[in-house]
Order: C-alpha cells, then structure tokens, then sequence
C-alpha cells in the first residue's frame, strides 16, 4: 500500500516544533510592584531591587534592621525573594495568608503568586509590605470568607486556630498599629502593659492570655513563640503579630473586637 501523504520536509519539521515552542513557552517576565506605605516601586526585570535600612526601598532607620534585608531578581523566567541578612527572617504569604513560608537568612523562594505579602520584625517594630506581580502562576490558595458579627461568647475557630474573644482581643490589640494603617507599613508593637492597659485587663492576666495563645500556636506548628532565656518577652510579641498579619489571623475588620471591652462593673474575661 503506498501512503499518499507526502515526505515531511525540514521546513515542515520547524514549522512543527515553532508551534510546539509558542504553547510550552514561558511567557516574558513582565515588571512587578512593591508596595510599602504610600510608596510604590517598578522593578523591571534585569534589575535588582532591594529592602531594608540602607536600600532602593529603605523601610526605616532602625538600627536592629538589615542594611540590606530582601532582594528581588528575575532569574530563569522567575522572579525571586532572596533574604541577604544574616539575622532577621520574613515571613512570606499569598493572598489568603493560607500559603506560607519563614525565608531565613540565606534562602530565597520565587515568586508564584500574583499578590504576595511579606511580614517581618525587627527590634520592637513590625512591618508589612507587599508585591504584585503581573499574571502569577497561582492564584490565592482559598477565598477568604466572611465572619459573623462578633459577640463576648463567640468561641470561633479562624484559620484552623479557635481563639475566644479574649483570645482574639490580645492579639488585635498588639496588632492594632498594624491594623490601622490604610496600606502596608510599620508600626510599633506595644508592651505587655500598654497592651494590658488598653485591654483593661491586669499585667498578670495578659501575661497568662499572652501564654495560652502562643502555646495553642506553638502546638500547630508555630514556630518562635516559646518562651524560656533567649526568647526574650519582645521577640514573642513580635513573632505573634508577624505571624497574625502575615496569615489574616486577624484583619482591620478585627479591630471591632476592641469594642467588646468590659464596661465598669462588667466582668473582665482577661482575667479568668
């Protein structure tokens, strides 16, 4: 039997594979966006951008902070977040705050997402920035859902974490510098007893509430919130907020829960 279909010639051939190329191919790397308080900045690729005390985004003059910190570079098709400190490490999330990642000092991971926020402390202060990319690989890994009104008896579970209202109360109120802000910044994190006083509960009773949350987070999996000799009160609360921000454990929508406060002759739940 003689088959009528002609020879398949060279040029046939490079007509095959250029089609084969243009559906497999990587799509060029556009420019992303990173955004910190009302700052944003282009980084096209082949530029290195980079973020800390002393760098093309210079988020504060915080001497416990990294003069270089993160750097963002374009390599093989991907954008990275590389962590050049030696010290502090960063906490990295997509847009449900589902997807997580702690970037030590000397890691680096790409960049996947269309919306990435990264969360990390230095000192006593907390900063959140973000960045965009164009047309990421993934989308957000859940759709956040929305809560019901809060109530003094609620017992509600949040990300797989169940936090009581006084719970919940601790950790928005040393977040709340955070949490207020319109767009990604910084803040100061309160101490143990500015915290307390805003609560109106005693030191004591914060510092045990301030225990139960981080043992309840340390036992899923939570790192950095143990206390003992080289955790010191500061880094905790530090950890607890970067960790709350970074995971949409709590949002600005949570800043209604302050509004719970005991009123005079009300019991106080922070200090059962």
């Amino acid at each position: 039997m003689v088959s009528s279909s002609a020879p398949r010639t060279g040029s046939d051939r490079a007509l095959n594979t250029g089609a084969i190329d243009a559906v497999t191919s990587t799509p060029p790397l556009r420019a992303l966006r990173v955004e910190y308080g009302d700052a944003h900045h282009m980084v096209e690729p082949g530029r290195e951008f980079s973020i800390g005390r002393e760098s093309d985004l210079s988020v504060d003059d915080n001497p416990y902070l990294h003069r270089r910190f993160l750097r963002i570079r374009a390599e093989s098709g991907l954008w990275w977040l590389e962590n050049v400190g030696t010290l502090l490490t960063a906490t990295v999330t997509d847009a449900s705050g589902q997807v997580q990642a702690r970037l030590a000092p000397g890691a680096r991971l790409p960049l996947v997402f269309e919306l990435v926020h990264i969360v990390f402390g230095a000192g006593s202060t907390s900063y959140e920035l973000v960045i965009r990319t164009a047309g990421g690989y993934y989308g957000p890994a859940v759709t956040p859902v929305s809560r019901e009104p809060f109530s003094r008896e609620s017992d509600e579970t949040i990300g797989h974490v169940p936090l009581t209202t006084s719970q919940r109360q601790l950790i928005v109120a040393l977040a709340e510098p955070l949490l207020r802000q319109s767009s990604a910044g910084h803040g100061e994190i309160p101490s143990s007893a500015d915290a307390a006083t805003r609560l109106g509960w005693t030191l004591t009773a914060f510092n045990r509430k301030l225990d139960n949350v981080c043992d309840k987070l340390d036992r899923i999996g939570v790192t950095g919130l143990r206390g003992g000799r080289d955790n010191l009160a500061t880094n905790r609360r530090l950890r607890l907020v970067e960790y709350a921000i970074a995971t949409r454990l709590v949002t600005r929508d949570d800043l209604a829960v302050l509004e719970l406060l005991p009123q005079p002759g009300e019991p106080d739940e922070g200090t059962r």
